[in-house]
C-alpha cells in the first residue's frame, strides 16, 4: 500500500511506504485528545438540567420555573445569562489559549502542547468537582478551556503530519471520533448520576473529566514527535529515522526531501501571523476562518451541549430528556464511523455537500414540527408519537453533521496549510471555532426564548450558504500529500489566480519562500 502521494502536473504520484501499525497506534493515542472537547460538550448540558446543580449555583433559574410553572413559555424555561456563562466560558478560555498554543506547538513540538492541554484540563476537572461556589466553578471551566484550546490546536496538526496521504482523512477523523465518544460517554454518565440520591451526582459527572485528561497527559509522554516537528527543531537525521519508522520503509528520500524543503521555507518565516496575511496564502486563510465559522453556524452545538435542556424545554421528562441526549450521542458516533470509511474513498466535497443538504432538510423539519406544536406563544405539549418524530428529525440532522461538517471542520483546515503557516492557520481555525461556540453558547437560550421555532430556520439558512460555499470554493484534497497541497490551489478556478501570481513573484525573489 502506498504511503502517500504528491501532485505532479495535476496527478497524484505515490511515495514509497505502507500503513504501519506504529502510525495507526500513535494516531489513535493522539486522537484521544478529542475526548476532552467531547466530554465537556456532552457533560455541560446534562449537568445544567440537574435540579441539585441548579439549586446550588443557579437558584434563580429554579425560582423562575417554580414561580411561572404552568404559564411560562416552553421556549423560555432556562433563559439565564449566568447559566449560559457556565457553559460558554470554557470556549472563551480556549480561544485565548489557542494563540498561546500556536507558539508552543511551533517552538517545542506538538506533543508538548498535548501535555499542557491534558494537565490544564485535569486541574479544571478537579476544581469543578469540588466547587462550593460559582467563582471556583467558573475558574475550573476556564482551566478546562485552556486544555481544550491546547488539545484542539495540536492534535489535528499532529494527525495530519503523521498520517500517509491516502488515509490521512480517516486517521484525522479519529479526533472527531474521540469527540463523539466523549459526548456519548458524558450522556450515559449524566443519565446515571442524575439518579444518585443525595444530590451530588453532578459532582461525579464533572469530576470524571479527569479520565480523558489523564489519558491525554500520559499519551503525550509515550507519543513520538512528527518528522515535521523534529525537522523544525533542526534534528535532520532523527526526523529521517522517524519518517522511515512511520512509513515502514527505508526508501523515504522523495517524501523526506519535500519535508526538508518545506522546513527550510518555514525557517525563513519569522512571523507566521504576518506571513499568512500575504495574498499567496489567501485560500488557506479564508478557509481557516470560514470553515470553523460555518461549522458552528450549523447549530450543532445547540443540539449537543444543550440537548438535555432542549429536550426538557420541548416537553420531554427529566429521564427522557437525558436518554434522548444519549440517543443522539449514539447516532453521532455511528455516523462518524461512516465518515471514517468514506472520506478517503469519496472525498471531502461529497461529504460536505451531502451533509449540508441533509442538515437543511431536517433542520427545517424540526422547526416546522416545533412551530406546529408550540406556535408563537410557546404553549403546548408533545404526544409520544410527536416526540419520537422530533427525536428522529434531530438524529437525522446530527448524523448528517457527524459525517460531514463535524470531522471535516477539523480535517480540512489542518491539511491545507504549508508548514511555514501551519501553526498560525490551525490557531485561527481553533480560535474562530471557539469564539463562535462561545457566542452561540452564550446567546442560544435567549435566542430560543425570543426567536422560538424560527431559531432552527435561522441556522438552516446558514446551512444553505455554507453548502454553496463548499460547492464553489472548497477544492478536493483527498490523497494529496500535505506538503504538496499548493498544487491544489493552483489548479482551482478561483484560488489559482492568487497562488499563480504569487508563485511568479516568488521565483524572482531569492529571499522569498519557495512555492512548493
Amino acid at each position: 500500500m502506498a504511503g502517500g502521494g504528491h501532485v505532479v502536473a495535476g496527478k497524484v504520484v505515490a511515495y514509497e511506504g505502507r500503513v504501519t501499525a506504529f502510525v495507526i497506534c500513535t494516531c489513535l493515542i493522539a486522537a484521544s485528545g478529542g475526548l476532552l472537547f467531547g466530554y465537556d460538550v456532552g457533560i455541560s448540558g446534562g449537568v445544567t438540567s440537574m435540579e441539585p446543580f441548579l439549586k446550588k449555583f443557579f437558584p434563580s433559574v429554579l425560582e423562575q420555573q417554580s414561580h411561572e410553572a404552568g404559564k411560562e413559555s416552553e421556549y423560555c424555561k432556562f433563559d439565564s445569562q449566568l447559566l449560559t456563562l457556565f457553559t460558554s466560558s470554557l470556549y472563551l478560555a480556549a480561544l485565548i489559549a489557542s494563540f498561546v498554543a500556536s507558539v508552543v506547538t511551533r517552538t517545542f513540538g506538538r506533543k508538548i502542547s498535548m501535555f499542557v492541554g491534558g494537565v490544564a484540563f485535569l486541574h479544571g476537572a478537579i476544581l469543578n468537582a469540588v466547587a462550593m461556589n460559582i467563582e471556583v466553578l467558573i475558574i475550573g471551566r476556564l482551566l478546562l478551556g485552556v486544555g481544550v484550546g491546547f488539545a484542539n490546536q495540536s492534535v489535528p496538526v499532529y494527525l495530519s503530519e503523521m498520517a500517509p496521504a491516502n488515509i490521512r482523512g480517516a486517521l484525522n477523523i479519529g479526533f472527531q471520533m474521540a469527540i463523539t465518544l466523549g459526548i456519548l460517554a458524558a450522556g450515559l454518565i449524566n443519565y446515571g448520576t442524575s439518579k444518585i440520591e443525595g444530590g451530588w451526582g453532578w459532582r461525579l459527572s464533572l469530576g470524571l473529566a479527569v479520565v480523558p485528561a489523564v489519558v491525554l497527559t500520559i499519551g503525550s509522554f509515550v507519543l513520538p514527535d512528527t518528522p515535521n516537528s523534529i525537522l523544525e527543531r533542526g534534528q535532520t537525521e532523527k526526523a529521517r529515522q522517524m519518517l522511515q519508522k512511520i512509513r515502514g520503509t527505508q526508501h523515504v528520500d522523495a517524501e523526506f526531501q519535500d519535508l526538508v524543503d518545506a522546513t527550510e521555507a518555514s525557517k525563513k518565516v519569522n512571523n507566521p501571523w504576518k506571513n499568512i496575511l500575504q495574498p499567496r496564502y489567501r485560500p488557506q486563510l479564508l478557509l481557516c476562518i470560514l470553515i470553523p465559522f460555518f461549522q458552528q453556524l450549523t447549530g450543532i452545538n445547540v443540539i449537543m451541549f444543550y440537548a438535555p435542556v432542549l429536550f426538557k424545554t420541548l416537553g420531554f421528562g427529566d429521564d427522557a430528556s437525558l436518554m434522548s441526549a444519549v440517543i443522539t450521542g449514539t447516532v453521532n458516533v455511528v455516523a462518524t464511523i461512516v465518515s471514517i470509511y468514506s472520506v478517503d474513498r469519496f472525498g471531502r466535497r461529497v461529504l460536505f455537500l451531502e451533509g449540508g443538504m441533509q442538515m437543511f432538510v431536517f433542520q427545517v423539519a424540526v422547526g416546522v414540527t416545533i412551530a406546529i406544536k408550540f406556535g408563537l406563544n410557546g404553549e403546548g405539549t408533545l404526544a409520544k408519537g410527536d416526540a419520537n418524530m422530533l427525536l428522529f428529525f434531530i438524529c437525522a440532522y446530527v448524523a448528517a453533521f457527524a459525517w460531514s461538517w463535524g470531522p471535516l471542520g477539523w480535517l480540512v483546515p489542518s491539511e491545507i496549510c504549508p508548514l511555514e503557516i501551519r501553526s498560525a492557520g490551525q490557531a485561527i481555525n481553533v480560535a474562530v471555532n471557539m469564539i463562535f461556540t462561545f457566542i452561540i453558547g452564550q446567546v442560544f437560550l435567549t435566542m430560543l426564548c425570543h426567536m422560538k421555532f424560527g431559531l432552527f430556520f435561522f441556522f438552516g439558512s446558514f446551512v444553505v450558504i455554507m453548502t454553496a460555499f463548499v460547492f464553489c470554493l472548497v477544492p478536493e484534497t483527498k490523497n494529496v500529500h500535505i506538503e504538496e497541497m499548493n498544487e491544489v490551489w493552483k489548479q482551482h478556478w478561483f484560488w489559482g489566480k492568487y497562488v499563480k501570481d504569487e508563485a511568479a513573484i516568488g521565483m524572482r525573489r531569492s529571499d522569498e519562500i519557495r512555492d512548493v
